[in-house]
């Protein structure tokens, strides 16, 4: 492992650590998952844009018993 510095302002030093925190990860870990996420990204053909991101699976627990039939139905019932 090699060691990285950043300069950072003072205040945003201060979130980042809060943050990480929050989240039980170092600062340290918290900017390899960054710079991990970044180049992941890269490797895709297009990243989704960081609020899409976030709610990418946000309603497949809640769906998960839904099959393309229940869709169907929801959407005949809906529109029709």
């Amino acid at each position: 492992m090699q060691k990285l510095t950043l300069r950072m302002e003072p205040d945003q030093v201060e979130r980042a650590k809060s943050y990480a925190a929050h989240h039980g990860k170092s600062l340290s870990q918290l900017v390899a998952d960054y710079f991990d996420s970044l180049t992941t990204a890269e490797a895709s053909e297009e990243p989704l844009p960081p609020l899409t991101q976030k709610l990418k699976g946000a309603l497949r627990s809640a769906n998960a018993n839904m099959d393309d039939n229940d869709y169907k139905k929801y959407l005949e019932d809906k529109y029709l």
